[in-house]
């Protein structure tokens, strides 16, 4: 028996994501860890026993296949967080009889992923600083050669999530600096740390200047929960998840939350039935409770590459 164990860069470097991937895997329990000391180690095992998790299920043969009876390997959709991709994933698997597979890893680590291979969505909200744009401006770096499609899936309101009565009395990002408010932030990489990083370099405000900021957590409930169990003051995340606790929220900013599609010979079916349920007038009619939410452009494809154009 194989009784190696590995650290979590260790696996990071053996499945070529993120060491803060990893970290997530674990945390939401995907991946078995334990720890010697305060120092986190994977057995070998471990690490197989999830590999083989992740692979398609195996094609069985009959002498009269039924195309129902044969089982398709789950859509893989990775990226930020958020209730109505949720609400999408769960719908569209119930509709379609297909399996999909999130990963709440924050947008810029879900980009990579679909850019890497690793899954067949991605859900982002990326500001550039430089353009002021959503999104597309990244997704031009990375795939050149890949065939893509961007759906606009939503409009979000961000804003800063405060106790019921705003009793710090915080409306702007300077009263983040102010020594009787505990912040509490979202991880590297996550869309709406992109966004809060481009507000606080506009006002001149610099990290260190905030209680809290090195104090991430990794999706908008659990940075909210923070607020509802008075272990801090503020945290800058999505109106629904103030909602979500009974918290208020005073909004800053609009922003695009988009669905990539990435294209391949396995999935190409899978994806473009995803596409057509997010544009079908049942999926729409679905949505309730969208305080927080604009939905007036999903399903519009707001980007894609030449191979793709005949497709959709």
């Amino acid at each position: 028996m194989d009784e190696r164990a590995y650290t979590p860069d260790e696996v990071a470097q053996i499945f070529q994501i993120s060491k803060h991937t990893v970290y997530e895997l674990i945390k939401r329990g995907d991946l078995q860890a334990f720890k010697i000391g305060n120092k986190m180690r994977i057995e070998h095992a471990e690490l197989e026993r999830y590999k083989e998790s992740m692979k398609a299920p195996t094609k069985k043969t009959t002498d009269a296949p039924s195309i129902n009876m044969i089982p398709s390997a789950p859509i893989r959709l990775s990226g930020s967080h958020d209730f109505l991709v949720e609400h999408f994933a769960k719908q569209a698997g119930s509709a379609l009889n297909v399996q999909i597979q999130p990963s709440f890893i924050g947008s810029l680590e879900g980009l990579m992923m679909l850019y890497r291979g690793q899954c067949d969505i991605a859900a982002i909200h990326l500001l550039d600083p430089a353009s002021q744009e959503y999104n597309l401006p990244f997704i031009h770096q990375l795939f050149v050669y890949e065939n893509i499609a961007v759906m606009r899936f939503a409009d979000r309101q961000q804003g800063f999530i405060v106790a019921k009565g705003n009793p710090k009395n915080i409306s702007d990002f300077t009263d983040l600096t102010r020594k009787d408010v505990q912040f509490v932030n979202r991880q590297k990489g996550a869309g709406t740390r992109f966004l809060l990083d481009s507000k606080l370099s506009h006002h001149g405000i610099h990290p260190n200047m905030i209680n809290g900021y090195s104090n991430e957590e990794w999706n908008h409930l659990s940075a909210a929960s923070y607020i509802n169990r008075g272990m801090a003051d503020v945290t800058f995340g999505i109106q629904s998840a103030a909602s979500h606790l009974g918290l208020e929220f005073v909004p800053v900013a609009q922003e695009k939350f988009d669905l990539v599609f990435r294209f391949t010979p396995e999935n190409k079916q899978h994806l473009l039935d995803l596409i057509h349920f997010l544009q079908s007038a049942s999926f729409k009619d679905s949505l309730t409770n969208l305080e927080g939410y604009s939905v007036q452009d999903l399903g519009k494809i707001i980007y894609q590459t030449s191979q793709t154009e005949e497709l959709i």
